[in-house]
């Protein structure tokens, strides 16, 4: 989950500008996390009123492999929904068929005219697919849904719903990690869409910054900051090792330190609706705040013990309106100590860990979708 400028996505709401700190660690829990998820299998929640389902599956199995020696594949695929899956999507359910390798799923719209740059790059690559580091690879592609563990389908009020006109096609962005499993993935997804003309609904990005040095019982050369933003830019690009100083340049410089908070100026007004949190392996704690400080502060998402299994989208129990000179505050906590007590970095160097893309890297990001 990455480009943090320059798709639509993105600070769809918000402005580039932002002041960025260090706070005091919250204490760590004493219990160690567990990770190896497992996709969710639920019975779907009943349709509404002009609503019907939608199942698309990749065109033929992918079998990831992480380009540079990494374990990291992140792959696009296009997807066409056709007349069926026209319309406004109102849910979504993905399925990933190979649990062991699949991280997380990201999907995009494309108008027409998208589509057709997707199909350049779709064509000009081998094998099925598209490398894709950042987004879709495609500008102002469009967020309508996205898959963690522990994700099942978030139903909202059914006036809003993600718009899919007509000649639109879907990008199917899925992180694929080869470090506890290996072999073909043909994922799907459900989408459940509705033919009534409904309120638009987006996807907006809080993201924070990353700066965990290593303990002081670990050493090595990715141990310097520099380097590991380097070695970042060898597995993934340049694009991917200008994020951790493209953020620090948003947010403002910040102590290195477990804990880090980003505020982030509302330019537009809207209706936030749901909000998740996303961090990796070494997540402690997320949570994001509307005007932190002030008399009519409030708390809009507050994961203390941060599960990455469990990365559900958690509705407001009412929309919460947000507007020009409100601030929303993302905190994230991580712990560099889990690195010595969680099996998937058994092979890994001790690194400084900036945000990047894959797994052993960290992010900082909350994750809303709103209205206008």
């Amino acid at each position: 989950m990455n480009r943090l400028w320059g798709t639509t996505a993105a600070l769809v709401l918000f402005g580039a500008l932002a002041a960025c700190g260090t706070q005091e660690a919250a204490a760590p829990p004493v219990a160690t996390p567990k990770h190896g998820h497992s996709a969710a299998e639920e019975k779907p929640l009943p349709l509404r009123d002009g609503e019907r389902f939608v199942t698309l599956t990749m065109p033929e199995p992918y079998t990831p492999k992480g380009p540079n020696g990494g374990s990291d594949d992140y792959r696009c695929f296009l997807i066409d929904p056709g007349t069926e899956g026209s319309g406004f999507l109102t849910g979504a359910q993905f399925q990933p068929l190979n649990t062991a390798v699949v991280h997380h799923a990201i999907f995009f719209r494309l108008s027409p005219e998208q589509v057709a740059e997707a199909k350049k790059m779709d064509t000009a690559a081998p094998g099925q697919g598209w490398t894709c580091f950042a987004d879709a690879g495609v500008r102002e592609a469009g967020w309508v849904s996205h898959w963690a563990p522990g994700t099942t389908e978030t139903l909202l009020d059914p006036k809003y719903g993600h718009p899919v006109p007509p000649g639109s096609q879907l990008v199917m962005q899925v992180h694929y990690n080869t470090r506890a499993g290996s072999g073909p993935d043909q994922s799907a997804i459900r989408l459940r869409v509705s033919d009534k003309q409904l309120e638009p609904l987006s996807t907006a990005l809080f993201p924070g910054g990353v700066e965990l040095p290593c303990t002081a019982e670990e050493s090595g050369p990715l141990c310097e900051r520099g380097a590991a933003i380097q070695d970042i830019g060898r597995r993934f690009g340049p694009e991917s090792q200008a994020t951790p100083d493209g953020l620090a340049q948003m947010c403002g410089a910040a102590e290195p330190g477990p804990t880090q908070h980003c505020d982030i100026p509302v330019r537009r007004p809207g209706l936030l609706h749901a909000l998740t949190g996303h961090m990796h392996l070494l997540g402690r704690s997320i949570k994001v705040e509307l005007n932190p400080g002030k008399a009519e502060a409030r708390t809009l998402l507050d994961v203390p013990e941060y599960n990455f299994d469990n990365q559900a989208l958690v509705p407001l129990a009412t929309p919460v309106k947000v507007g020009q000179g409100d601030v929303v505050r993302v905190t994230c906590t991580h712990d560099a100590k889990l690195r010595s007590m969680l099996p998937q970095f058994e092979k890994e160097e001790p690194r400084y860990v900036v945000w990047g893309e894959g797994t052993a890297d960290e992010m900082c990001l909350g994750v809303a979708i709103m209205s206008a």
